[in-house]
């Protein structure tokens, strides 16, 4: 079985959908969904999933290794950024599989600052065609992990980054959840 634990920032749209895709497999288990924000609306949805919801500092996340301890002892392998904005810690990285979902096509529009609607603002105003998701791994630089799914999506010229995100999520929630699956049992 493999052991999942979730880590996410905001509304948790995404964390929900993972959750539901592997509420019904045998060979995966969500454990639990953490947040470092204690208004995040994930930790609701979590809550209405049957999935433990916790919050963490940043002290806890990277000036100890008690977040990190705590994953092990709960039997945790992998864990999913479902919209988490921090930079992991070595500590993480060298102790998990990690897998992010980025919402554009890498290596264009990633790194620090690069998320949610200041991606798809970038992307429109460089007038690019294209756009979609990238799911990749996590490494010590932001957005720079192997890749493993790409998906892309058009870029219309009048597109605001509410309709361009719109399909986006589309992508998301169609792909990721499978992209995870077949990553863990590849």
């Amino acid at each position: 079985m493999r052991t999942i634990a979730i880590f996410a920032s905001g509304s948790g749209s995404n964390a929900e959908n993972i959750i539901r895709y592997f509420q019904s497999n045998p060979l995966v288990r969500i454990d639990s969904v953490w947040s470092n924000k204690k208004d995040a609306f994930v930790l609701e949805r979590a809550k209405n999933l049957g999935v433990e919801a916790n919050i963490f500092t940043r002290s806890v996340f990277s000036e100890s290794n008690q977040l990190r301890d705590e994953l092990i002892q709960r039997g945790v392998e992998v864990i999913i950024l479902a919209g988490f904005l921090w930079l992991i810690p070595p500590a993480f990285i060298e102790s998990f599989t990690l897998i992010n979902i980025h919402p554009a096509l890498l290596p264009k529009y990633g790194g620090k600052g690069m998320y949610g609607s200041f991606v798809h603002e970038a992307v429109i105003q460089n007038k690019e065609i294209e756009s979609g998701i990238t799911v990749h791994l996590v490494n010590k630089e932001f957005d720079k992990g192997e890749h493993l799914l790409q998906k892309t999506c058009p870029v219309y010229p009048d597109d605001s980054p509410e309709t361009l995100a719109q399909r986006i999520h589309e992508l998301e929630y169609a792909y990721f959840p499978a992209a995870i699956e077949t990553y863990l049992f590849k």
